[in-house]
């Protein structure tokens, strides 16, 4: 498992290296978006302001927003509204109510076309209307609703009766008969304050006021998600997920990154880690494999956690290595031998680097010409999936060329396993890695300087 942290600098080797795989998975996420639009129709929102006159508090208006979107309203709208297979249970879900600033109920309506949206809200807001009347004046008890009509009218005959008394009262020619006027009009005049107290006092005034501020606009455009809202997250998702994905692998990834675990894991020793220009590789003929073609066009056939690479040294550094590697193979070798020089099938570093492994051999000391002379190489390409090397024949030992985090650490062990089942000794390991050059020719020089006769193109490919 990595403890490396996640840098910005990780991401951006991800969208570099991988570009083509995450367009490939966002595109893959858009289709998955725009079938899931396919599943959803479009639906439209709009809405219609009610007006509640008065004074009102804050847990009033909520109360009317619960009751503009309870069933009670609703079933009324369906039933009013009779849309065929639309029942008031469903419209109850499309239906939703809100108290906004100035005692306004804003009452908003959701369904697949902009005309039976602004049906459905300017139903429903006819209905809350007439519901809250009814409410306020015939939902009460008719006991209490009588008594106030009641007492008007006994006003009005206690009105009659006062200027019946005061008819009949002495027209003002004495004392008595003036007080008596004076304290019939002054008896009026308190019924007239009370009934006034009274209808003030009703609260059917006041809160049965409501007004619908004009029908509701008729919607220009689909209520979210649209199916471009859903294609763009779909991508976006899938992109993400891609992203997180390669994070979580990088960090769960146990293959070997040192030459020394690289050994360790082959069993053997490591002579040493040559250099390879960095530039775009070539590309290899497309085999019969389409998993392999499918690989290489998605980018996905080399690593893309690998550290990015270092400059090059020149051309002479670069062979300067490769000639200590032949070297410590001289000194390791008791006597010139013919060895394979196997490359896990794919490794495009690693064939590079062992073609000019052999082509530093051929150049070096003849093994006729004193006792240390520089062994035959060939080259073998090996299926790491199922490995098979050649036997034993004219060779006698062989030398595994890799790239660092190219394989895992059981990929390894079934490649000595392969060589030890051919009967040939791993003698030792070589790490290739990639390097900036400041030429763009350099890869040709070398690849020049590689004698023609050399046995590159003898890969053996096998299962086994």
């Amino acid at each position: 498992m990595s403890e490396d942290p996640i840098r910005l600098v990780t991401i951006g080797r991800i969208l570099r290296r991988r570009g083509r795989l995450l367009i490939v998975v966002a595109v893959v996420g858009a289709l998955v978006g725009y079938g899931t639009s396919l599943l959803f129709p479009p639906r439209y929102t709009t809405s219609t302001s009610v007006l509640l006159a008065g004074q009102w508090e804050e847990r009033e208006l909520l109360t009317q927003a619960e009751i503009a979107a309870s069933s009670a309203v609703v079933d009324r709208a369906a039933a009013t509204l009779d849309w065929n297979g639309v029942s008031g249970s469903e419209l109850r879900d499309r239906v939703s109510a809100e108290a906004a600033d100035g005692n306004i109920i804003k009452i908003s309506g959701t369904a697949e076309s902009p005309e039976r949206a602004q049906r459905l809200s300017d139903q429903v807001a006819r209905q809350f209307v007439t519901f809250a009347a009814r409410i306020a004046g015939d939902g009460t008890d008719p006991d209490a609703a009588a008594g106030p009509e009641t007492l008007r009218q006994k006003v009005v005959q206690t009105n009659r009766r006062i200027s019946d008394l005061a008819g009949a009262a002495d027209p003002g020619r004495t004392v008595e008969g003036v007080q008596a006027r004076t304290e019939l009009e002054k008896l009026r005049t308190a019924l007239h304050e009370a009934m006034k107290k009274l209808d003030e006092a009703d609260p059917a005034n006041g809160k049965a006021d409501l007004v619908v501020m004009g029908p509701a606009a008729r919607p220009t455009g689909e209520a979210p998600p649209t199916r471009t809202q859903l294609i763009a997250a779909g991508a976006l998702l899938f992109f993400l997920l891609a992203v997180v994905g390669h994070l979580a692998a990088a960090r769960a990834n146990r293959r070997p990154r040192t030459g020394g675990e690289i050994a360790a894991a082959l069993g053997s020793t490591l002579l040493g880690t040559v250099d390879v220009p960095g530039e775009r590789l070539p590309h290899r003929p497309p085999g019969r494999d389409p998993r392999a073609w499918t690989r290489r066009l998605l980018g996905v056939d080399t690593p893309w956690d690998i550290p990015a690479p270092q400059p090059s040294g020149g051309e002479a550094g670069r062979q300067l290595r490769y000639r200590r590697v032949c070297a410590r193979l001289r000194d390791q070798l008791p006597a010139p031998r013919r060895l394979l020089l196997v490359v896990p099938e794919g490794d495009e570093i690693a064939r590079r680097a062992a073609r000019q492994l052999v082509a530093e051999a051929e150049s070096g000391p003849s093994p006729s010409s004193s006792g240390m002379g520089c062994p035959m190489l060939r080259v073998v390409e090996v299926p790491v999936s199922r490995p098979l090397v050649p036997d034993r024949d004219t060779e006698s030992g062989a030398l595994v060329v890799l790239s660092a985090g190219s394989r895992t650490a059981e990929e390894l062990g079934g490649l000595a396993e392969a060589c030890a089942d051919a009967g040939h000794e791993v003698v030792g390991t070589v790490v290739a890695g990639t390097v900036r050059t400041r030429a763009a020719g350099t890869a040709g020089r070398s690849a020049r300087h590689t004698p023609a006769g050399v046995a590159v193109g003898d890969d053996v490919r096998g299962s086994g």
